[in-house]
């Protein structure tokens, strides 16, 4: 895999044309929950969901099908992010991925489920580092819509970025060398900080964008911000994923502020441009997705524009070879 990348890396340096351009999709999910619990996708009634009515996706989805919407884009690889199995499930659903790329060649790699304020934290990890597609872990902290949210509420919301048993859980992840990927509403993102400063050597990324939500001026303002703050820390990255405004399609309009601001605030050395499918299928098809991100990435040098579909996301969750399967 690693090598045909590299193939293809060079035919675009060389051609600059579009259609050879390698893209590594670093953030997507795969499911069967006809076969699997998970509570979201098969409960009554449905969660609220920040695209709204989220039944068109409660099917399964592998990938087989991600590969024939992909139209002419040459996506290469993927790594899976945990698909919020029912809690304690975490190996479960690392045992069906690493079945999964067995049959299927995909994912290349996955984010793990861990509940990092639980007291067993440091057996979830241990059992999960034995996997070796696993990369990382997401537990999305628990939080308060922005307009309950107090930054100076005198006790930390249990589950949060503030929680101690949650920065106990997340302190553990430096003995295992696992990646924190966090999907959290941006106007909790200074929360992050102490742990950023804290933890140095654990690597960090933040899925969606930091979730900006709509585009208000005072939202924008406000979520610039706080990316400002944690873009100070160099172990951390930014994922270009989950976008899509509730209620609306996918649109250029609307997003191109946004990603022109990660790319300053962050540098294309630190962003990757993601799917987050079949979740954004709510709201845009995935032949169109990546044709908007390459004509928002248009204006960039061709190995900016690497980095970005590719580079970062082989970087950051080590694709250069492949997983030793042998467990």
């Amino acid at each position: 895999m690693a090598l045909e990348i590299e193939s293809w890396r060079q035919h675009f340096l060389d051609s600059g044309d579009d259609r050879d351009l390698p893209i590594v999709d670093a953030h997507l999910h795969f499911w069967d929950p006809q076969a699997n619990y998970h509570p979201w996708l098969c409960d009554e009634p449905m969660i609220a969901f920040r695209y709204g009515d989220y039944s068109a996706i409660r099917r399964p989805f592998l990938p087989d099908e991600y590969r024939r919407l992909c139209g002419e884009h040459r996506v290469m690889s993927c790594v899976y992010m945990e698909a919020e199995w029912q809690a304690g499930e975490g190996v479960a659903e690392a045992r069906w991925i690493h079945e999964l790329h067995q049959r299927d060649g995909w994912p290349n790699a996955m984010i793990a489920q861990a509940w990092l304020d639980h007291p067993d934290i440091e057996a979830q990890l241990a059992h999960l580092s034995m996997w070796p597609m696993v990369k990382g872990v997401r537990h999305k902290p628990s939080s308060l819509p922005r307009g309950e949210y107090r930054p100076d509420r005198a006790k930390p919301l249990p589950g949060s970025l503030s929680c101690p048993n949650y920065q106990r859980g997340y302190a553990a992840l430096a003995r295992h060398g696992l990646i924190f990927e966090l999907q959290v509403p941006w106007w909790h993102l200074h929360e992050l900080v102490p742990l950023l400063e804290r933890h140095p050597e654990v690597p960090v990324v933040i899925n969606h964008a930091g979730v900006p939500g709509d585009r208000d001026p005072g939202t924008l303002c406000g979520w610039e911000a706080q990316l400002r703050r944690v873009a100070a820390f160099p172990q951390l990255m930014l994922k270009l994923s989950g976008i899509g405004i509730a209620g609306e399609p996918w649109r250029i309009e609307d997003n191109r502020a946004l990603i022109h601001t990660a790319f300053e605030v962050m540098g294309t050395r630190r962003c990757m441009f993601a799917s987050n499918f079949p979740v954004d299928s709510l709201v845009t098809d995935l032949d169109a997705l990546f044709t908007a991100f390459k004509q928002l990435s248009a204006g960039l040098t061709r190995e900016e524009r690497l980095a970005l579909f590719c580079d970062n996301a082989m970087r950051c969750y080590s694709l250069s070879t492949e997983p030793e399967l042998s467990l």
